[in-house]
């Protein structure tokens, strides 16, 4: 088992366990295995620049050579490494309340490390130093201020800009003070998007919203779509890999609606192809892919693992139901720029609102839910609850996934944090609502044994 990384990356409370000693020794030990130039960027938070100089003293002291990508997207510096380096760094807890920071390790082709590199710098972290080399061969510090205008010219290069421009679409950003606030207002303005912003100051407190995009979270987004008759809604995370969208009415869209609409465009467009998504994503994407000559494949929750998938398949798009969708010709991994810029293409070349766009998918009903459980006792638990539900056709890729008559639940631990996620789809809101609050009722009965 694992004892420091989750899904994607290590993230910890800063300046508590997550201390410039702790982030130097873990960077020391990923520049032990990578020895190359290694391209370091960050979010907005008050903790980055403080573990951002002490992931690239650890990088100088193992042999790297380090070029400081500033402040920006996670999925700007993996389309950086895949370009330009041998390796990356980002520094950002994602979607983490403001005391949370984190590191995020990606390999040659911008890919969140495999398992066994993690474990590797486990071992080197804890039982073993990190190369060290001499005082005349540490590296030096360069800048790339330029990547983020690249990236952006690379994500309009991939839609139809024209098309877009001519749709005149009114588009309110909220980019909840992180890393987007350097990207999307930008991207939107150039494809010809009248864009009014919110919460788009970069601010490592995020005093305007919390940075995961929910529904609870994104309240003043909606009234503002609806007060303004703004086409359309958009929400980032704070490493800006995630968009959610809320249609002219003022509807918080799932990010498995969000999901299917890209998914059926690209297969429209490329005639079929591998979609990778994770277990907890919603039968819809099957649906389309069924319909449109795809093929699904369904791997562990994590964007790096859909990721290194879509890589070993030759795959033609993927994500999660969390708003994150892959691009593999781009990025190998989530990327919200690009989701963007496709949702508001399929807007204007359809010529129809994103709530009717959304009503034409396969219909499914979802509730999401999340119960405490420290971090200790996640294995018992979820091995109590596989027995417990053995009488059920389950699934266990990841976690548990519980089919019934109603439609299913997904129960798994977070790799990012201290609690348990129950996801349940039905085809009634009730049924998805009472198999996810069973789900949570296993994983509290099971707490208690």
């Amino acid at each position: 088992m694992k004892r420091l990384f989750g899904t994607f990356g290590v993230r910890r409370i800063a300046n508590q366990e997550l201390t410039p000693e702790f982030a130097s020794k873990l960077a020391a030990a990923y520049g032990t295995l990578v020895k190359g130039k290694v391209a370091v960027g960050g979010d907005t938070r008050t903790s980055t620049v403080m573990i951002k100089h002490a992931v690239i003293a650890g990088l100088l002291s193992s042999g790297c050579q380090v070029v400081d990508l500033g402040v920006l997207p996670t999925p700007a510096v993996q389309f950086a490494v895949r370009k330009y380096y041998d390796g990356g760094v980002m520094i950002t807890a994602s979607h983490n309340p403001p005391k949370y920071n984190g590191i995020k390790f990606v390999d040659e082709y911008g890919i969140g490390i495999a398992e066994d590199m993690e474990e590797k710098i486990e071992d080197m972290f804890f039982d073993e130093n990190p190369d060290r080399v001499a005082w005349n061969e540490i590296d030096e510090v360069l800048e790339n201020s330029g990547i983020i205008d690249e990236y952006i010219e690379n994500v309009i290069e991939r839609v139809d800009a024209e098309a877009i421009g001519s749709a005149n679409l009114k588009v309110i950003v909220d980019c909840g003070s992180g890393a987007a606030c350097f990207t999307t207002p930008y991207l939107l303005r150039k494809l010809g998007c009248e864009v009014t912003t919110m919460n788009c100051q970069p601010d490592g407190f995020f005093p305007g919203r919390n940075p995961e995009p929910t529904a609870d979270n994104l309240k003043e987004l909606i009234d503002v779509v609806k007060a303004t008759g703004a086409d359309l809604g958009i929400a980032h995370d704070g490493d800006a890999d995630r968009t959610i969208c809320i249609d002219e009415n003022g509807d918080f869209v799932f990010g498995d609606k969000t999901f299917a609409l890209v998914e059926k465009q690209m297969l429209k467009q490329a005639g079929g192809g591998i979609i990778v998504t994770t277990v907890a994503t919603s039968t819809a994407i099957y649906d389309i892919a069924k319909e449109y000559g795809g093929e699904v494949v369904a791997t562990k929750v994590g964007d790096l693992v859909v990721a290194r998938e879509l890589k070993n398949r030759d795959g033609l798009f993927g994500g999660e139901e969390n708003g994150g969708l892959i691009f593999p010709d781009f990025v190998y991994g989530r990327d919200a720029a690009l989701s963007t810029a496709k949702i508001v293409e399929t807007i204007a070349k359809e010529g129809k609102p994103l709530s009717e766009l959304i009503a034409e998918l396969p219909a499914y009903c979802s509730e999401k839910m999340k119960v405490e459980c420290p971090d200790d006792r996640k294995v018992e638990v979820m091995e109590k609850i596989a027995e417990a539900t053995s009488e059920h056709e389950v699934d266990t890729t990841d976690g548990v996934k519980i089919f019934t008559e109603d439609g299913w639940v997904i129960i798994r631990p977070s790799g990012t944090e201290p609690i348990f996620r129950c996801f349940a789809e039905a085809q009634k809101p009730e049924d998805a609502r009472n198999m996810a609050e069973w789900g949570i009722s296993l994983v509290k009965e099971q707490l208690k044994g």
